[in-house]
């Protein structure tokens, strides 16, 4: 037995988004840049992932 239709997240995200405040989309930018960058680093530098 399958669901019936799911609910339309990408609908459901721009009308989120589009109501959303300008620093409430700002953080959210600030936390996925700080992410992506965090990752990129401890893909360059490993060793900062052990335990000291």
């Amino acid at each position: 037995m399958t669901a019936p239709d799911s609910l339309p997240l990408q609908a459901l995200a721009e009308d989120n988004l589009a109501a959303a405040s300008p620093d409430l989309l700002r953080a959210m930018v600030k936390s996925f840049a700080d992410a992506l960058m965090s990752a990129e680093a401890d893909a360059w530098c490993p060793s900062a992932q052990l335990p000291h």
